[in-house]
């Protein structure tokens, strides 16, 4: 620990003869923000993961994560110690709405089985249960068949990130992710690469590119952009 402060020292002064201090302080204002790691218990369903698409399954996946994420949220414990995913998408499947069906369920923990754990369990099944079919929560397409993705055009983004990040020093994977590349092939721009300090290294050009306004060639080893 105590070589830390030296290495904070050297990288700290690194960045600034960069002229890269802003990129750590738009990193950091993210990692320092507790609205970075706050869950709304109506949006907690969404963090679980599921290959079903039935509306009323996610329904009750819904109502399930909501009761879970308030009731942890409400004694300050991780959600995972009221009950876990799995057993969430069991309770999803067998959708017990009496003590006695939730006692069949093989993955509760014990304390889950009774109490105020499983009088909210039973309640949220309930719940989704008597939802009307055009209440049933969709999932959103996903994948990149599903947007329409250029993939010649990704293909060109894919050779810029790695054009940008070689003059850089900076890791692709830190300047933009697959899945931003295919989202901004496909249109999309609200997407992290094309925001802050991404935006300058990477996103403006992505963008020039894909307006037909900048072009690729290859030197050699190197491959740069070029004004049309």
């Amino acid at each position: 620990v105590t070589h830390l402060r030296r290495i904070y020292e050297v990288l700290s002064a690194e960045l600034a003869e960069n002229g890269r201090a802003g990129w750590l302080e738009e990193e950091l204002a993210v990692l320092t923000d507790p609205a970075t790691y706050r869950v709304e218990p109506e949006e907690a369903w969404r963090r679980v993961k599921t290959r079903t698409h039935s509306g009323r399954f996610l329904a009750v996946v819904r109502e399930l994560a909501r009761f879970r994420e308030s009731y942890a949220q409400a004694r300050n414990i991780p959600r995972n110690r009221v009950f876990k995913d799995d057993a969430l998408l069991e309770l999803a499947s067998t959708r017990p709405t009496d003590m006695a069906e939730l006692s069949r369920s093989r993955l509760l923990l014990r304390e889950a089985r009774r109490g105020e754990i499983a009088e909210g369990i039973v309640a949220a099944v309930k719940t989704a249960l008597a939802l009307p079919e055009d209440k049933l929560p969709k999932l959103p397409k996903t994948g990149r068949e599903k947007l329409q993705v250029n993939p010649a055009l990704a293909d060109l983004l894919r050779v810029l990130l790695k054009a940008v990040s070689e003059n850089t020093g900076v890791a692709q994977k830190l300047i933009a992710s697959a899945a931003d590349l295919d989202l901004i092939a496909a249109g999309e721009r609200d997407v992290p690469a094309l925001k802050g300090w991404r935006a300058e290294v990477f996103g403006k050009d992505a963008l020039r590119l894909c307006a037909g306004e900048l072009a690729l060639t290859a030197k050699g080893q190197s491959v740069r952009a070029i004004e049309i």
